[in-house]
């Protein structure tokens, strides 16, 4: 799950890691009142007002409907309004957003720790993940951190160091300095890194993050490190153990069609192809979507029934899988183990007559419990749903309607 930056630098901060202090508002008067309690608290006097979107990129990004970008500074009280009107409600276009772009709901007024009239500040780049390879933790860092981090991985891959933490024996002192040492730090700022560091490490083991990456880590000008920004992945499975992670849940930043899924209680994930998937179990979906690769065509998800496939839930798995007007087929592919074939097979009757016209050709295949009583009501039903056995027979009838 992705969480928001400033819901990101709230859980930093709570594990002790130092933060650029911010408050986040949803219209331009609660950010003005913002920015009269950040001055307030902080003595800041200029302001960086921050779209929040789960998106990287946004200092570079444009919103369409004003050319803002996403991330601008205020130089007083009064141009935050104009600065945040500029910025909340349009759609901003990244790098890593879809042509559309998306829409800005919230804005982070946020204190500006540059120091204006001083010497400028260092920027690092900083992240935190599991290396499933390895079965390590990494720490990932490098002194040329900002906003064009990747060209840095791209032209200068030197550049980019790595830490390997061993989860049984957890991040060591010498690991922390030498992050510090390669950074080119020294003095207060060099025992500031490391502390940084430690307390960074803690809150990503902490919050079950998959993901922890701040871009940048800022060294000030009287040498205090601090962390700028924050992009955040939780793992999903583990939010029963943090219900106020959970909570922090934005479901307008997700595909609507994967939240409607998620709360029927299927699992569906949507991808670029031609041939929408329905299956029950994660490894058939695999091997069902790798064997309409080999047959010319290309998933265009990954759709998951479960267990309990009856017919209610394979007619909601037919509505999402037709919501994509990219979908020129569907494969339909169960193998009865707990669940049985001729509920699905009813579920698929049930779901043509209730959907009406359904305007791509079906083939199914079911396997296993009730196999034969499946293929009986699937033939017996009149409709126009291609049955098959054989998952090779699946695979020919695939590249026959969709002309591969």
């Amino acid at each position: 799950m992705n969480i928001h930056e400033y819901q990101g630098k709230s859980i930093l901060k709570s594990f002790g890691v130092a933060i650029q202090e911010g408050i986040v508002a949803d219209t331009a008067e609660e950010a003005s009142a913002a920015a009269k309690k950040l001055q307030e608290e902080t003595g800041t006097g200029w302001f960086v007002v921050k779209a929040q979107i789960h998106a990287g990129g946004r200092g570079k990004g444009t919103v369409t409907e004003t050319g803002s970008h996403g991330v601008v500074l205020a130089k007083s009280l009064e141009e935050v309004p104009e600065k945040v009107n500029g910025i909340l409600g349009g759609h901003l276009v990244t790098a890593q957003t879809s042509a559309e772009g998306k829409k800005v709901n919230k804005v982070l007024i946020a204190q500006d720790v540059y120091y204006p009239g001083e010497s400028d500040p260092e920027e690092y780049y900083m992240s935190v993940l599991l290396d499933r390879a390895s079965g390590k933790h990494i720490i990932m860092y490098s002194p040329d951190g900002g906003m064009d981090i990747e060209a840095v991985a791209e032209k200068t891959p030197e550049r980019i160091f790595k830490e390997e933490i061993d989860p049984l024996l957890g991040l060591q002192g010498f690991q922390a300095r030498r992050v510090a040492f390669n950074l080119g730090l020294s003095g207060k700022a060099f025992k500031d890194m490391t502390k940084f560091v430690f307390a960074l490490y803690k809150a990503y083991l902490g919050c079950d993050a998959t993901m922890f990456e701040i871009n940048p880590v800022l060294k000030t000008s009287d040498d205090r490190i601090m962390a700028v920004d924050s992009k955040v992945s939780l793992d999903g499975n583990a939010l029963f153990r943090h219900k106020d992670y959970a909570a922090m849940r934005d479901k307008t930043e997700e595909d609507p069609t994967e939240v409607e899924a998620d709360e029927a209680g299927l699992s569906y994930v949507k991808l670029d192809g031609n041939v929408g998937c329905m299956v029950n179990g994660a490894g058939l979906a695999m091997a069902t979507m790798d064997i309409i690769k080999l047959s010319g065509g290309s998933p265009a998800n990954f759709l998951d029934v479960g267990g309990t496939a009856d017919a209610a839930r394979v007619e909601k798995a037919f509505r999402i899988i037709l919501k994509d007007p990219s979908v020129k087929a569907i494969l339909v592919n169960i193998f009865g183990g707990i669940v049985r074939c001729d509920r699905v097979a009813q579920g698929v009757v049930d779901a043509y007559k209730n959907i009406g016209d359904i305007p791509v050709p079906i083939i199914v295949r079911l396997q296993g419990t009730n196999a034969k009583e499946a293929k009986a009501l699937i033939e017996e039903s009149g409709l126009e749903v291609h049955s098959v056995i054989l998952l090779q027979e699946a695979a020919d009838k695939v590249k026959e309607v969709i002309g591969a």
